[in-house]
């Protein structure tokens, strides 16, 4: 019975998102008992149990892809970045909401890319070492980049961030590895791990939104519009870069996803804690996180089609 509400939660992921901010955004009173001080230690909820379904092995993937995965890596790290400072320079973004979405670019992908990369049927092995190896650089380029885009319009201190990043994401997911060991022997416990996940995500999402929801109906055109474009000239580019390339159908999809998907959780905590005087930098990402969600699962259905022979 708990497997099958487990399922159910990671089958219907992008719907239980989309409702979590919906409701918030109408009826802030619903995620008012979060507090913006939790995001931090949720988003490490979320790595914990990515790092348990990691495995020493995994790693092995790098001497047998490392083209490729140099590949998603560098355009990971430009192309996203590159957009999001451009479109909010184009839409003319406020610095907090500007600040949001340069952090959203320059965010490592997230787990959500190698869901939906398996579900489009795409080279899954790929999508998470490029996942592994993005959020293992993350804490030295996600600060640097974000500092050199923003470094003119916004205070940004790079080494608090890399301790921010190395706190929240490098030390949980190893210590997640390190239980992974202990986890592999009680099945019942992977299995709830994802569904944990989401629950998290869905949490951040409603402290975001339920905090800032007066402010997101006031400016919530601008700031939707520019996470749609970012995440869709995201996909676009990865898409095109990979057929310039010539891959094969299963890595053209796991790059095209791993480039326009990023770990937007990652981005709502970072500027929680890096930028305080800037509340509504956390918008983008929260933001982000519904709309990749179900942007992600439409693409994966369209890509499902498309084949070797195709």
């Amino acid at each position: 019975m708990l497997g099958a509400i487990c399922h159910g939660i990671e089958r219907c992921m992008p719907l239980i998102i989309l409702g979590v901010a919906a409701a918030c955004l109408l009826f802030p009173a619903c995620g008012l008992w979060v507090d913006p001080s939790a995001v931090g230690p949720l988003l490490a909820v979320i790595m914990f149990c990515m790092g348990l379904h990691l495995r020493v092995a995994d790693f092995k993937m790098l001497a047998l892809h490392p083209r490729d995965i140099l590949l998603g890596c560098a355009a990971q790290f430009t192309i996203m970045p590159a957009l999001a400072f451009a479109l909010g320079r184009l839409l003319g973004l406020e610095p907090a909401l500007m600040a949001g979405l340069v952090l959203v670019g320059t965010c490592p992908g997230g787990t959500a890319s190698n869901v939906i990369t398996f579900l489009a049927r795409g080279d899954v092995a790929l999508s998470v070492g490029m996942t592994t190896v993005n959020t293992l650089l993350a804490p030295v380029l996600t600060p640097l980049v974000t500092w050199l885009l923003l470094r003119t319009t916004v205070d940004v201190e790079p080494w608090e961030m890399m301790l921010s990043i190395a706190l929240m994401v490098i030390v949980p997911i190893g210590l997640g590895m390190l239980c992974s060991r202990y986890v592999a022997r009680h099945p019942g416990v992977t299995a709830l791990t994802p569904s944990l996940a989401v629950l998290a995500i869905c949490t951040i999402i409603a402290c975001v939104v339920s905090h800032q929801a007066g402010q997101i109906l006031h400016s919530g055109w601008i700031i939707m519009l520019a996470v749609v474009l970012h995440n869709v000239c995201g996909f676009g580019c990865g898409f095109l870069l990979s057929r310039l390339l010539r891959l094969a159908p299963a890595k053209a999809k796991a790059i095209t996803i791993e480039i326009g998907m990023q770990n937007s959780g990652l981005a709502t905590a970072l500027a929680q804690t890096n930028m305080p005087q800037l509340a509504m930098a956390t918008v983008p990402g929260a933001l982000f996180s519904v709309w990749h969600n179900l942007s992600g699962g439409l693409l994966a259905a369209i890509f499902r089609r498309w084949t070797e022979k195709d």
